[in-house]
């Protein structure tokens, strides 16, 4: 018989651009996490509600806007703290005015964090621990989120389904993205699943078997 899980998971595209903004909560307490709120605030808090969580932390992978544009906002509407990025994101998080013009989102507004996250921290959540770890690459100051018991993991834009995040954004690079898939989320366990900034869930075992720039035959492993 297995054990039910630590955390509990909903995922709610949001914005153009469809990002996953997602958010997890402690079974054993109902407090809960939103991970990337780009947009889709009334949709996110009705969902809470719905299901009585009690929302208690903002966390954020990275500074890019359809990730990070409604974090003030939901922030100045429930008073949560905001834990990351990696302050090396700082200059994206003070261009996100200047990309929602550009995108269509002019409602996307830059935020103070309340804490900067770097690698080897974690996170509190009610009863569950989640560890951080740095993952540079798509953006300097990326930040993933993983809880070792649920054995899952919210990626923001290193890794898809099938694909990796791009790099061709300032301060990219592709060899940190690929040493941070390979170096850092690979050794967390083929059983881990995910869930990446866009597109459907996979696991870590599936990517290294399948996806055309990572798979351990594609890198030579």
């Amino acid at each position: 018989m297995t054990s039910p899980s630590p955390i509990g998971v909903f995922i709610a595209p949001v914005t153009p651009l469809q990002q996953n903004c997602t958010t997890v909560w402690c079974t054993k307490t109902n407090k809960a996490a939103v991970i990337d709120p780009g947009g889709g605030l009334d949709q996110i808090l009705a969902e809470i509600a719905r299901r009585g969580l009690t929302l208690e932390k903002i966390w954020v992978t990275h500074g890019h806007l359809d990730h990070a544009g409604a974090t003030a906002e939901l922030k100045r509407r429930t008073g949560c703290p905001i834990e990351g990025p990696h302050p090396d994101d700082q200059f994206w998080i003070d261009g996100i005015e200047a990309q929602g013009m550009m995108y269509g989102m002019p409602e996307a507004k830059g935020f103070v964090t309340d804490r900067w996250l770097h690698d080897g921290d974690t996170v509190e959540l009610g009863e569950t621990t989640w560890e951080v770890i740095h993952c540079p690459g798509h953006t300097p100051g990326h930040v993933i989120f993983f809880n070792r018991e649920a054995r899952f993991a919210q990626v923001g834009d290193v890794l898809f389904k099938g694909s990796i995040g791009r790099t061709d954004f300032p301060r990219g690079n592709h060899q940190d993205l690929l040493d941070a898939i390979t170096k850092k989320l690979w050794p967390l366990g083929d059983d881990v699943r995910f869930v990446p900034g866009h597109g459907p869930m996979s696991t870590f075992g599936e990517e290294r078997h399948s996806n055309p720039f990572v798979a351990d035959r594609v890198i030579g492993r």
